[in-house]
């Protein structure tokens, strides 16, 4: 897709270099301190996982409180406010807490808080991660991490920032805490299915929400409404939703991708009514060691669904599904686990108060480029590298936001959407 809301004042801004300086040049307060002392959180972006992942937050750890909160739409917060009312002793947010607009991120970073969630569409991602590290706060932020190539580099200087300041940057890449998980990797990098030679995955599904426009809504409002069908909120599904997939492939080839051949369309789902974005994807990723993986996204009614990933070694091979390892070795997970939206709360808490904090945005970042780049792909009919999607020009982000008229760009044509 062409960069058709993009700013060239944003694109001057986020390059490499200009984004570390201007890190670099804020103040930064004093980071929490390890020990028991209680850590203040703030939610920014309260819908439905907003929600969820402040209340994992607060009840995974101890000495964990909710403190402020922010929506660009009150009603969005003052659900999840009342939600949250009943752990009584773990959320204290007054109404000179609660922040309602797009500068509310702002106000929630300055509120006092140790700690943010960021849970708003992932198009605002860089830049809210950029203002959280700028005043030296701890981040859980959710996946994905960016929507475009400039997205991606501001994110990765963001990560090398909060490196030098100690902070930790927590990814709702939820399967990297899931003990299934971190077992079969480990075995996988110690060689149990041998050398890597070719992978699969899946996020194929029916279809979303969707809410329908209302007479007083601007296209503002109807876009933030129904985020996910929109590639400046949300990157497309394949970025939204599968990244949690090709961040399984990526964990398991100890890399990224170095190609991307895609296809895909919008077979079934053509009305406005859900913006502009594709309904499946079929991508052909390359690895550096010559892997070839095979990833499927999908969101149609009617049809097969999986979501799993699968990887083949020259000695076996692993399978998500049943969490299981075949071949020379044979294993398949018995064992117990916790909820792993819970468990990344608490492996985030106990890092910060050992004083070794995890930093998982440069990961999270990567993954998010290898969906970006399968969707550059698919939306252009070209081949796209690496190179090319992380150094790419286009902004998906519109030159200024605000409640009012926003064109709806102009569904990709494959062979005809120019590679930007």
């Amino acid at each position: 897709m062409t960069g058709t809301n993009g700013a060239a004042s944003r694109r001057d801004f986020i390059k490499a270099s200009g984004a570390v300086a201007a890190i670099s040049s804020l103040a930064v307060p004093s980071v929490h301190a390890a020990g028991s002392d209680v850590i203040k959180v703030g939610l920014i972006g309260c819908g439905g996982r907003g929600r969820g992942a402040a209340e994992q937050s607060i009840t995974s750890s101890s000495n964990v409180k909710l403190v402020a909160m922010g929506d660009v739409f009150a009603d969005n917060l003052n659900s999840a406010r009342d939600g949250l009312r009943k752990y009584s002793d773990k959320v204290e947010v007054p109404d000179d807490r609660c922040f309602v607009g797009f500068d509310a991120y702002k106000q929630v970073i300055a509120s006092g808080v140790d700690l943010v969630i960021l849970a708003t569409p992932p198009g605002f991602r860089p830049t809210h991660l950029q203002a959280a590290v700028a005043a030296g706060k701890h981040v859980f932020t959710e996946k994905p991490v960016a929507v475009d190539g400039p997205g991606i580099r501001l994110v990765l200087a963001v990560a090398e920032e909060a490196k030098k300041k100690n902070l930790a940057i927590v990814a709702g890449t939820q399967r990297r805490h899931q003990q299934r998980y971190l077992e079969a990797m480990k075995q996988i990098h110690e060689g149990a299915i041998g050398d890597l030679v070719s992978a699969r995955c899946y996020w194929n599904q029916g279809a979303l929400w969707n809410k329908p426009r209302q007479e007083s809504w601007t296209d503002m409002d109807w876009q933030l409404r129904n985020w996910l069908y929109f590639t400046w909120l949300s990157g497309d599904h394949i970025v939204e939703q599968h990244v949690h997939n090709l961040d399984v492939i990526n964990w398991a080839m100890n890399g990224h991708p170095v190609r991307a051949v895609g296809m895909g369309g919008r077979q079934v789902r053509t009305s406005t009514d859900f913006g502009h974005i594709f309904d499946h994807f079929a991508i052909d990723y390359e690895y550096a060691n010559g892997a070839h993986c095979s990833s499927y996204a999908r969101q149609i009614e009617g049809c097969e669904n999986n979501v799993s990933e699968y990887v083949q070694g020259t000695k076996g091979s692993f399978n998500s599904n049943g969490s299981r390892i075949d071949g020379a070795v044979k294993w398949r997970f018995r064992g117990e686990e916790r909820n792993p939206y819970e468990q990344e709360h608490i492996d985030m808490v106990e890092s910060i108060r050992a004083g070794k904090p995890l930093n998982e945005l440069k990961t999270v970042a990567e993954s998010t480029l290898t969906a970006i780049m399968g969707r550059m792909s698919t939306y252009t009919g070209k081949a796209v590298t690496w190179d090319e999607a992380l150094n790419s020009k286009e902004v998906l982000m519109p030159a200024k936001l605000g409640f009012g008229p926003l064109a709806m760009p102009a569904v990709s044509i494959p062979g005809v959407t120019p590679l930007v």
